[in-house]
């Protein structure tokens, strides 16, 4: 790869890959101020459920609306678009005084994010050579490590001191950064304009064609498990801390320690996609997932649960990576927005349901050791859907 190419890629990476960051940020944060919320409005756990998944209805609308906009006007505008809808939401949040109010704006930000993950990783995946390009969409998604880590640290120092509107306040910052975007990032170069011009039906219909079927069952399989084991699990983890008897402030630190073990599983996982494989790399760190799922429902001692929480960062966030570089390779050009989107969006459907699952099951006194075994299982299914219908992409070109 030529030098300009590299800075080309690099610099691709560094605009979408803070795109990326801030929707991390926004939804780390969003798990800190449940447990904030709970305390200040005395909500119980059903409707702390609700939160999250209203959330994900949002993500899920957007996923679909936005996949098949950017298949119509581009990728580059979609992403300015989506990232200004849920940076102007998050701080239009901090001026709710109701829960109502709160989960209608946590609505419109949750399309904002839903649709901004697929169309950053289809932008990034249609602009980097084949070689590098599972390196590269995994690089992105570590830049969600980043992410939740400021929200950590946003949710440790400040929402104590200051209270969750602050929060929410400063994670409205990227709306501004949206605007640079618009005149800084290119768009795809496989995005041809004429191509916008196929109607919506007939996109959909390729999706589920018989050369892509296999392929977009796969996906959907895949999406819903990996969606609903990590919202169910992750937007609870603070508040499944608190349930196990620790304070708010020190909740919030334990998570904080768990979530910087993210980015190894990035990394590790972006050195394997392109000299071990897509599907060896899903497998592997789902199965690692699943097995840390199991040992942080079990875990009855501190250094147990910070252990397995550890592990659980590292392996699903490193299987979030690759499955981010794998959903846009199963399609072509013409319909790979369409594609992707349609996947996440119903990968969402999971994001509404587990955070509900798991408010529900703690309302009825569930040990949270079985709401963790019902995750395990559900990432098992993702992992035996991708041994079964998943196809190796490492290193072709796009069509």
């Amino acid at each position: 790869m030529s030098k300009v190419t590299v800075v080309s890629d690099r610099r691709l990476l560094g605009v979408a890959g803070l795109g990326w960051l801030f929707d991390a940020m926004d939804v780390g944060l969003l798990s800190f101020v449940i447990a904030a919320l709970q305390k200040e409005w005395g909500l119980d756990a059903k409707q702390m459920a609700w939160i999250g998944s209203i959330n994900s209805i949002g993500m899920a609308v957007g996923a679909l609306i936005f996949g098949l906009l950017s298949d119509r006007i581009g990728r580059k505008q979609v992403f300015v678009i989506t990232l200004l809808l849920f940076s102007v939401g998050s701080g239009l949040s901090a001026l709710a005084t109701t829960l109502t109010i709160f989960m209608i704006i946590r609505f419109l930000i949750g399309m904002g994010l839903g649709g901004e993950l697929p169309v950053a990783s289809t932008l990034v995946s249609e602009s980097v050579p084949a070689k590098d390009r599972g390196r590269v969409v995994v690089l992105l998604e570590s830049f969600w490590a980043g992410g939740w880590l400021i929200a950590a640290l946003i949710s440790y120092f400040v929402i104590p001191r200051y209270g969750w509107q602050t929060a929410m306040i400063i994670s409205a910052i990227p709306a501004f950064y949206a605007l640079y975007l618009r005149w800084s990032l290119p768009d795809s170069p496989r995005f041809q304009p004429q191509q916008a011009k196929q109607p919506v039906w007939e996109k959909i219909g390729t999706v589920w064609s018989a050369p892509y079927a296999r392929s977009t069952i796969m996906l959907w399989v895949l999406w819903f498990c990996v969606v609903f084991s990590y919202y169910g699990m992750f937007l609870w983890l603070p508040s499944v801390m608190v349930l196990k008897g620790f304070t708010l402030i020190k909740s919030f630190q334990y998570v904080l320690i768990m979530t910087l073990a993210q980015l190894p599983g990035y990394f590790t996982a972006a050195w394997l996609i392109e000299r071990a494989g897509r599907k060896f790399v899903l497998i592997t760190y789902l199965l690692g997932t699943a097995l840390s799922a199991y040992a942080f429902g079990e875990a009855d001692s501190l250094s147990m649960l910070i252990a397995s929480g550890i592990f659980l960062s590292f392996f699903n966030l490193g299987a979030w990576g690759a499955l981010y570089a794998y959903t846009p390779e199963q399609y072509p050009t013409a319909v790979r927005g369409t594609g992707a989107g349609m996947a996440a969006s119903f990968g969402r459907i999971g994001g509404i349901l587990g955070p509900l699952l798991v408010g529900y099951l703690v309302a009825q006194k569930t040990a949270i050791s079985t709401v963790f075994i019902i995750f395990c299982v559900a990432i098992i299914i993702g992992v035996l859907a991708v041994v079964l219908l998943g196809k190796e992409t490492r290193q072709q070109e796009l069509v």
